[in-house]
């Protein structure tokens, strides 16, 4: 039975600047991503089968393993794209990287479904085709396909490769709540001032730390009392996505934190792949 494991890197977003409402009901954004040295990875085994069947484990607990789940829906998008009927698609996912935590774990996980089955049918589909099944099924979908360093607009969708800078990262997330995308925008769209920097443009053309930004910060920050604490004691931090997981340029910050009430993940890099075979 064909067998295929692939490493789905996390990211971080530079900068976030939020746009305007669009009339599908999602924001406009300019962003610059970064993908990071902190994976999931999948395990995706095909045979033929009397008919399509998807089967999801994986060794946390915190997600669903049925139809639920991006990975799943990714699988049932896949065979509706490409027409292919009769297979029995098992996939294992070591989870790595921390859910609700806008680091783009479930986004990454579902690109790399995409990848693997792709790679293991005989790849059905091109390139340009991946990217617009990508964008049908998330935001996120064609950063993490590619990662690197990029500049992402629309509502996320449209990337453009930039230079990635050698640079070292750690994580802190708070235990025992995330924060989902719709919550965080929702908080956003109550905001009076939604002004943003254009910091992106500057982070563009030169990296800086002064330049990031994350308009869903200003959002949720006030929130919950761990934000605010990590950016009492990490002023330089930044918020990810949509949170609650911060990131800062230093290599160790353990010693900071209760590690009863964060995660910390330490030592990360910035990467210049995105989805790739093991």
């Amino acid at each position: 039975m064909p067998k295929l494991k692939v490493a789905a890197p996390a990211k971080i977003n530079l900068t976030l600047e939020v746009l305007n409402k669009r009339d599908d009901g999602f924001y406009n954004i300019k962003s610059i991503m970064q993908a990071i040295s902190l994976y999931d990875y999948l395990t995706v085994e095909i045979e033929e089968a009397a008919k399509t069947e998807i089967v999801l484990s994986g060794n946390s607990n915190q997600i669903p393993y049925d139809e639920k789940n991006l990975v799943y829906k990714a699988c049932i998008k896949f065979f509706e794209t490409t027409k292919i009927k009769n297979i029995k698609t098992t996939i294992y996912i070591e989870k790595n990287i921390p859910i609700e935590a806008g680091l783009a774990g479930g986004s990454t996980d579902a690109a790399a479904t995409f990848f693997a089955l792709n790679e293991l049918l005989n790849k059905p589909l091109n390139k340009p085709q991946l990217e617009l099944l990508c964008a049908s099924l998330g935001s996120d979908l064609n950063f993490c396909l590619n990662g690197g360093t990029a500049t992402c607009s629309g509502r996320g969708e449209h990337t453009k490769k930039i230079k990635t800078t050698n640079q070292y990262v750690s994580l802190i997330k708070p235990l025992g709540f995330g924060i989902s995308a719709k919550e965080a925008y929702t908080k956003f769209s109550q905001m009076k001032e939604k002004s943003v920097p254009n910091y992106t443009e500057k982070m563009e053309e030169s990296f800086n730390e002064k330049y990031l930004f994350n308009s869903l910060e200003k959002a949720v920050i006030n929130d919950h009392e761990e934000l605010l604490e990590i950016k009492t004691k990490l002023p330089a931090s930044m918020m990810s996505g949509s949170g609650p997981t911060f990131f800062v340029f230093e290599k160790e910050i353990s010693e900071k934190f209760d590690n009863k009430r964060f995660q910390i993940i330490e030592n990360l890099k910035f990467i210049e792949d995105g989805i790739k075979i093991v």
